[in-house]
């Protein structure tokens, strides 16, 4: 994939009052508009700059709004990146948390040979593992050696992939008992201007990029008492939609809405 945010598993808020997080590090850069042009130029870079300078807990703001970003894997977790493109949040993530092992797969074996390269250059052959395979279908055991996760990660590849439901449904099945799910990707950007929202979109579709605005509905067909459970948000008006689904327990198929 080309293009990508989260370096890791990320959560992000809202928060109601800003002067309430001015404890919390971080850069809300120019007045109005904050960081917004740097995270729409270079959204994974931005991501990285603020966490090497800030670390794995900062404050941001973008189209005018503050929000608290959080990131990083429980130690000797296994962690599965789906679209993981070049590796470049594998080796970042890996960088972060030592203690935990990473595993990436991607469609693009072009993009795998890169990974791969990266990974060997770092000296992260031993922890950091990528293999060729399709998101919507594909053996974890024989491609990674693993059945399971502790967390999963997609970071701006869901709308990337025309059969990005059948990806999720294959993600949810792959999570340990207790295990995450994080999906950060483009939103329906439906508390931006209009003509911002329809320019946005166009210049999406020049990547092949189309938003999967319903992406919380999809993801509530898993969720239930002794299932999961979701945490969804939609921050910076729209622009970004951020999901976290945890397991709590060996999920069966999706339920389905009325």
């Amino acid at each position: 994939m080309s293009m990508q945010h989260v370096a890791s598993p990320a959560f992000s808020f809202t928060p109601p009052k800003r002067n309430s997080l001015t404890h919390i590090p971080g850069d809300e850069g120019w007045p109005v508009i904050g960081r917004t042009l740097k995270i729409l130029a270079d959204p994974k870079g931005e991501v990285e700059r603020m966490a090497a300078r800030y670390g794995h807990v900062y404050r941001s703001r973008v189209l005018g709004e503050t929000s608290i970003t959080l990131l990083g894997p429980e130690a000797n977790d296994c962690v599965l990146e789906i679209g993981c493109g070049t590796g470049r949040n594998l080796i970042w993530a890996a960088g972060l948390y030592p203690q935990a092992r990473y595993f990436g797969i991607d469609v693009s074996r072009e993009m795998l040979f890169s990974a791969q390269e990266s990974i060997a250059r770092t000296k992260l052959s031993s922890r950091v593992t990528v293999r060729h395979a399709d998101a919507t279908e594909f053996d974890p055991l024989s491609v990674l050696g693993r059945p399971q996760f502790e967390r999963i990660f997609i970071s701006y590849s869901l709308s990337m992939i025309p059969e990005w439901r059948s990806v999720i449904a294959k993600a949810v099945s792959l999570l340990a008992p207790a295990g995450e799910l994080h999906i950060v990707d483009f939103g329906s950007q439906e508390g931006l201007p209009d003509w911002f929202r329809s320019a946005l979109r166009c210049w999406l579709t020049w990547f092949h990029v189309t938003p999967c605005d319903d992406l919380e509905l999809t993801l509530k067909a898993f969720v239930g008492p002794g299932r999961a459970s979701l945490n969804y948000e939609r921050p910076s008006r729209g622009y970004s939609q951020l999901a976290t689904l945890k397991k709590t327990s060996q999920l069966s198929r999706p339920t389905r809405e009325g």
